[in-house]
């Protein structure tokens, strides 16, 4: 549980440093596993803990998205500054070409021929592609693949 103890030691960081945007957010993602942990019933493993910060991350840059939109660039400037201490928090996000060589991979493997295979070849691209890549990028790139 490394990541544990890194959010851990980054919390204590925070305090002392009193740098409250990094102390929110790191509460926050703690919250965040606290009550998936509490759904699961057990502990997460890191991998799990990784897509909770994934999904906090979306959530993050759906906000900037909708505050850029209404014109509230102070809330959309700090959202910005949330997802930057997310990201960092994130393994090395896959590169283009890694993705795409996944799901070309996957294509073979499960044997899709068009559009409604796309459930079977997102499988196995997320499952190994997981926390290293956002679902929608997979998504987009699934539906190129295979019309």
């Amino acid at each position: 549980m490394a990541i544990r103890d890194d959010l851990k030691k980054t919390l204590v960081e925070a305090a002392k440093a009193r740098d409250q945007v990094l102390l929110d957010t790191i509460r926050a993602v703690q919250s965040a596993i606290r009550y998936k942990e509490i759904d699961k019933k057990g502990e997460l493993t890191d991998t799990e803990v990784f897509s909770v910060i994934q999904t906090l991350s979306k959530q993050r840059r759906e906000s900037v998205d909708q505050y850029t939109k209404g014109g509230r660039t102070d809330l959309a400037t700090q959202e910005t500054r949330e997802l930057e201490i997310l990201q960092k928090m994130l393994p090395a996000q896959a590169s283009v070409e890694e993705v795409e060589a996944a799901v070309k991979k996957a294509i073979v493997d499960v044997g899709a021929k068009g559009p409604q295979d796309m459930g079977k070849v997102m499988k196995p691209v997320l499952a190994a592609l997981a926390g290293k890549v956002d679902g929608k990028i997979v998504s987009e790139l699934v539906k190129k693949l295979l019309s």
